[in-house]
């Protein structure tokens, strides 16, 4: 993943290079917000930028880099707690806002939730795939299937079981997440999950469960 950092604290900005190369990321480290600018279009998977910063703002650079690209994620990190400059952040187009100070550990669990690529996928029937890494559907014309919560985790178990039946105390147990529920409303979950796949691709074994084929 190549990461553009806009920020001009070089004891921070050091921790944030050094941890983040440990996870195999390529940093490129930016003190002024101009001449970060002047890279934002180099290809990057992800921005992490600082408000008060020489030169342009990381507001403002987040303002220009919305212009061409919508859909970069972007993580403002900075010590302004102001509301109005936090919802500014958002209305120009950040995915998360960071209060500073903040743990590393915090940092490398946004980038995961929102820059991470997917790269890891399953061919499901009739050409539709599932990205495992981002947990996304599409269909055969490569369109978005919107997932709900439990759907996603339905799938997650399907798949990991992938040809064997997972039965209702395994599906109450993982989507539920240890909640008590009943094998009505698992056959519900199931009942949307198909309508969001290819017809017969999760079948069923009568009382016992219910199981992916993906041939």
């Amino acid at each position: 993943m190549k990461i553009l950092l806009l920020e001009d604290n070089k004891r921070l900005s050091n921790l944030i290079i050094e941890a983040l190369s440990q996870k195999n990321y390529k940093v490129d480290w930016f003190e002024n917000g101009r001449d970060a600018l002047d890279a934002i279009y180099n290809g990057y998977d992800c921005f992490i930028l600082d408000i008060n910063v020489p030169g342009i703002d990381g507001i403002s650079l987040l303002k220009e880099l919305r212009v061409m690209d919508e859909k970069t994620p972007a993580i403002i990190i900075s010590a302004n707690v102001e509301l109005e400059t936090i919802k500014d952040a958002y209305n120009k187009g950040c995915d998360e806002y960071i209060k500073k100070p903040f743990y590393i550990y915090e940092l490398e669990l946004k980038l995961d939730k929102f820059c991470k690529k997917c790269n890891d996928s399953i061919v499901l029937p009739k050409g539709y795939i599932y990205n495992t890494d981002c947990e996304i559907l599409y269909n055969e014309n490569k369109e978005e299937v919107k997932l709900a919560k439990k759907e996603i985790l339905l799938l997650n178990l399907l798949i990991k079981n992938c040809e064997k039946i997972v039965t209702f105390e395994q599906i109450e147990q993982y989507v539920w997440e240890g909640d008590l529920t009943t094998n009505e409303n698992i056959r519900t979950l199931v009942k949307r999950l198909r309508k969001k796949l290819p017809k017969e691709a999760i079948t069923s074994q009568v009382g016992i469960g219910y199981k992916l084929d993906i041939h």
